[in-house]
């Protein structure tokens, strides 16, 4: 596989601005720069910008696979800044128009809010959604949301009703219903390239701060601090450092590792003098790292493994057992040796077998010990959220 980062020159504000940023109002609002590397030489590519809240930012990410038949298909778009279409337009120059865009989610507002702004630079392009699209907290139709009315369509269920049947498979995960909304995903199999695409619903966590990451390292040093009047110095250890708590926060949430004090704490530490012996919390840093924590991130890490995301799997996967094992089905029996994901690692070198070992979670009773799940003690705080919304009645009980 070939990889090339598109970094010849460093872009102006103009080039990486994102006016429509207060529409979902997240980091880096108004600036997304944006990489470009190729998967497959002459075949995929992809591009990533970052994401994120509270300095807690990871990839996001778009695909652009070739057709055999000329053009291009695009994956779940990002922001469709100067310095993106620039590098979109260079693929389009060496291998033709883009003819269709994929929206492969109905929940993730992250990966919607750009998909109408991108395909307006490509008025010649149609546009296919995941099924059962909606959104809060008014469902509006999806002229609505920005996208092209008359070039938008529903993607079928059956593969082989789509334009781009000869290439590309399509699974599209049953809605899950969620009482407050649903989740589905739409996975993309590349036959030529042997390429799975999906957007939440697996990742793998790269050890060390990606390049679009690495671009404004400032999230990373600021995470990398154990009080708040600790200075921003900015070196690998502290990059890394940076990155890999982000990792455990953008999982976890709140870690067995993760300290955080009661709101009476953070005020009385507010106003107290610093006591680095102590390691205050200064009110602006609510939160400390045990010592023991790069040995929690080396269990989420483990050794770039593919996995499903802790959120997932606690609230939201595990609710339908059935819809979601039957979509891995059809997943697994696809011949793919790469998965490309929306966020964090990619790509990843992976099987059908690997594929189903990151499901097992809903497949039998959960046993800690295995490899194949994460440790049980850093679930604590997403499985009180599970309890706290199931007994309110605000979403359906786990059925494991």
């Amino acid at each position: 596989m070939i990889y090339s980062l598109s970094m010849d020159k460093v872009a102006s504000r103009k080039d990486i601005s994102w006016s429509f940023w207060p529409i979902v109002p997240i980091y880096p609002y108004g600036q997304r720069q944006t990489i470009r590397r190729e998967i497959v030489k002459d075949a995929v590519w992809t591009f990533e910008q970052i994401q994120g809240i509270f300095y807690v930012i990871v990839p996001i990410r778009m695909t652009v696979i070739k057709l055999e038949a000329g053009g291009l298909l695009v994956y779940a778009p990002v922001a469709p800044t100067r310095e993106c279409l620039s590098l979109v337009q260079e693929l389009v120059g060496q291998h033709g128009a883009i003819k269709y865009i994929i929206l492969p989610t109905i929940s993730g507002i992250e990966h919607k809010v750009f998909v109408g702004p991108f395909a307006r630079k490509f008025p010649t392009a149609e546009v296919f959604v995941a099924p059962e699209q909606w959104s809060f907290p008014i469902n509006l139709p999806l002229s609505w949301l920005g996208l092209p009315g008359k070039r938008t369509q529903i993607l079928p269920q059956d593969s082989s009703q789509t334009p781009f049947a000869n290439q590309l498979e399509i699974a599209i995960l049953d809605a899950i219903d969620l009482r407050l909304g649903k989740f589905s995903e739409v996975a993309v199999f590349d036959k030529r390239s042997r390429t799975l695409l999906v957007t939440d619903s697996l990742v793998a966590i790269p050890q060390t701060p990606p390049a679009i990451v690495e671009l404004d390292p400032y999230p990373l040093l600021f995470h990398a601090r154990e009080d708040a009047l600790e200075p921003i110095v900015d070196t690998p250890a502290n990059r890394l450092k940076g990155w890999q708590r982000i990792c455990l926060f953008a999982m976890y949430f709140q870690p067995t590792v993760l300290e955080v004090p009661k709101w009476s704490q953070v005020f009385r530490n507010a106003f107290s003098a610093p006591d680095r012996s102590s390691k205050a919390y200064f009110g602006l840093y609510p939160f400390q790292w045990q010592d023991d924590w790069p040995k929690c991130f080396k269990a989420l890490y483990r050794d770039g493994r593919l996995l499903v995301a802790p959120i997932l799997q606690s609230l939201i996967l595990n609710r339908d057992r059935r819809a979601t094992l039957t979509w891995i089905d059809k997943l697994a029996s696809w011949d793919f040796q790469q998965i490309i994901p929306c966020h964090f690692d990619a790509p990843i070198l992976a099987n059908s077998q690997q594929l189903r070992q990151s499901f097992a979670f809903l497949e039998t009773a959960w046993n800690f010990g295995d490899n194949n799940f994460l440790p049980a003690e850093d679930f604590k705080t997403i499985q009180q959220i599970d309890r706290n919304l199931s007994s309110l009645g605000i979403i359906p009980h786990s059925e494991l």
